[in-house]
């Protein structure tokens, strides 16, 4: 609790500098955004969408290509915040040098953590959102219920931050993300119901499956993105919502164990 009293305001001054550093790249951050939903279409619509046909999700069927559909959105949120919470900030943090420059102000480490996990989460939602904008016109998305999945980007991405930012407190050099990367990343990619429902799995997989936060992002987004809103969603929100709250506190202690000796 002592390390939550650290925190500030001023952890939108760290948000504001990743920000304007953005602003001088962003037409190459926008580019996966923009390519990657498209060539997935291309990929899985025209071809392994020949072969699977409609599949059924929660006693409806739908084509393989919009099933798909949400659950890229939902990795894009995990991969921008993820990546930017480990490698970008450990870049910073241990190259550049950044987080001893900003920690020269009156800002706190526990508001230079926090700011990095604020513009994790900010990558999240502008990559989902622009995704969205491309997915729509394919009528693969529908409205007015997918207007918020932006909001769910947004905690799915501070989820994701937090976690990513415990890891970076514990790894001792920037090769060592391959580990969290195979261990975690890749895993909840292929079984968190992303090209498969999770039905289809062993019992004890789907379990598994459902402590990972992308199965119930995924489950979330894909609701809000066929026009629903069941109530096994909101045990979606609660479970994000409590898995950042719970990484971090993690989060912050990890952090100010690696910077402050």
């Amino acid at each position: 609790m002592r390390l939550l009293q650290n925190v500030s305001y001023r952890f939108v001054r760290v948000w504001q500098r990743n920000f304007t550093v953005y602003r001088k790249t962003w037409k190459i951050g926008f580019v996966p955004p923009l390519l990657e939903p498209l060539f997935y279409l291309v990929a899985f619509g025209a071809g392994l969408g020949v072969l699977v046909g409609e599949v059924a999700y929660r006693g409806e069927g739908y084509s393989y290509v919009r099933f798909i559909t949400p659950a890229l959105l939902a990795v894009t949120v995990m991969q921008n915040a993820f990546f930017e919470n480990t490698y970008a900030s450990f870049v910073r943090m241990y190259y550049q040098k950044t987080f001893d420059a900003i920690l020269a102000t009156p800002l706190s480490l526990e508001d230079v953590i926090t700011g990095e996990i604020a513009w994790g989460a900010t990558k999240s939602v502008l990559a989902a959102t622009l995704m969205l904008c491309v997915l729509t016109p394919f009528g693969l998305i529908a409205y007015p219920h997918a207007l918020l999945i932006p909001l769910v980007a947004l905690l799915g991405g501070l989820a994701f931050g937090c976690i990513g930012m415990w890891f970076t407190g514990m790894m001792p050099n920037i090769e060592v993300f391959n580990l969290p990367v195979f261990l975690f990343v890749t895993p909840m990619f292929l079984f968190s119901g992303t090209f498969f429902p999770l039905e289809t799995l062993p019992l004890w997989a789907q379990r598994v499956a459902l402590a990972f936060p992308l199965t119930h992002l995924v489950a979330v987004i894909r609701g809000l993105a066929f026009g629903r809103l069941d109530p096994f969603m909101l045990g979606g929100l609660v479970y994000l919502v409590a898995f950042a709250a719970l990484f971090y506190p993690l989060a912050l202690r990890g952090m100010r164990r690696r910077l402050v000796k």
